[in-house]
């Protein structure tokens, strides 16, 4: 990216949008974030850039800002934290799917399109595996697993026909890329890595159900610089898996997250547990239990080297930018310590 971009973020008022956005206008490219609720993202002046409002399912002003765009980047969709009712999941599906087609047709008749749309995705989208590692070739959706709970289902559908909507889209003159993400792991409020520190903080942070389920993460640098590799490559296009090389299990992953912070041990859940917190916390298992071992096998053949491919040396980083920006909780390891001791 050697000139500055005109970048649109729809749906990018969340975390990871955040995240793109302060990484590109800190590079001096012209950032328009589209947000359904404008008031969501308030008070809009404290952002140095563009916020947008559009609410996803018609056309409005904001497909003037298609136009001579560099990159459309789709992170709309509500969050899947939730239990899966039969409204929540008519939400979930229709906010990814409904907003894609409708960032289909607008791109399509744009009379400047821009060259380059990626969607959001998810590893989610590979079926549950502890034998082997998911790339983009030779990975097996999931979905058929005869002992797969109907919530793991659910995702499946959601994810395999957001990329139908994504990649059905006629924009013939627009490369498109699906980002199929794991976990984005950063210190900043508002994601999973605050929740699982949170818990291991609290003395909580042990082995889920068996442990034996793999965790897909990606450290937030090598996130951001992946999007960029793939603005710059424009050879690429089709599903990429935006994961770490070293997918790890969740008892190794626990492990090393409680080394980072300091503490030794931490309570296991069984998946019973789990199944009632989940309830309490109105939330769904499938966010630990399901074994996610996605691996980026066309990043890595591409070039793309990542600063962060080991989990040990991330949480590292992570635990201690998360440190600085939260002082007052260094305490709590005192506390911590002395329970266990």
């Amino acid at each position: 990216m050697s000139r500055p971009l005109h970048v649109v973020l729809a749906g990018g008022s969340g975390q990871v949008g955040s995240l793109l956005a302060r990484r590109f206008h800190g590079q001096g490219h012209r950032v328009i974030v589209l947000a359904r609720t404008v008031a969501s993202v308030s008070p809009v002046s404290s952002f140095p850039w563009q916020v947008v409002h559009w609410d996803g399912t018609t056309f409005g002003d904001w497909t003037s800002y298609l136009e001579h765009a560099d990159v459309v980047i789709n992170l709309a969709g509500r969050s899947v934290n939730c239990r899966y009712t039969e409204a929540n999941r008519k939400a979930i599906k229709d906010s990814r799917v409904q907003t894609t087609r409708l960032l289909g047709q607008a791109i399509g008749k744009a009379v400047h399109p821009p060259p380059l749309w990626m969607n959001a995705s998810t590893a989610t989208i590979y079926r549950h595996t502890l034998d082997r590692a998911m790339d983009e070739d030779t990975g097996e959706l999931g979905g058929s697993e005869p002992d797969a709970p109907s919530a793991w289902r659910f995702s499946i559908d959601v994810a395999t026909s957001w990329e139908e909507a994504f990649f059905s889209a006629v924009t013939p003159r627009t490369r498109k890329v699906a980002l199929r993400s794991a976990v984005v792991m950063s210190p900043d409020r508002g994601g999973i890595f605050g929740e699982l520190l949170r818990l291991v903080r609290l003395g909580l942070g042990g082995t889920a159900g068996s442990g034996r389920q793999f965790v897909s993460w990606i450290h937030e640098e090598d996130f951001l610089r992946s999007v960029e590799y793939l603005i710059d490559h424009q050879e690429i296009r089709g599903p990429v898996n935006l994961a770490s090389p070293n997918p790890l299990p969740n008892q190794e992953f626990m492990q090393a997250l409680r080394k980072a912070w300091g503490i030794p041990v931490g309570l296991p859940a069984s998946e019973w547990m789990l199944k009632l917190g989940a309830v309490v916390l109105r939330t769904e298992t499938e966010l630990i239990l399901k074994s996610r071992r996605v691996v980026p096998d066309r990043l890595l053949q591409s070039g793309f080297r990542f600063e962060f491919p080991d989990w040990p040396v991330a949480a590292e980083d992570l635990v201690s930018r998360w440190r600085v920006k939260n002082p007052a909780a260094k305490a709590a390891v005192v506390t911590v310590l002395e329970r266990h001791s």
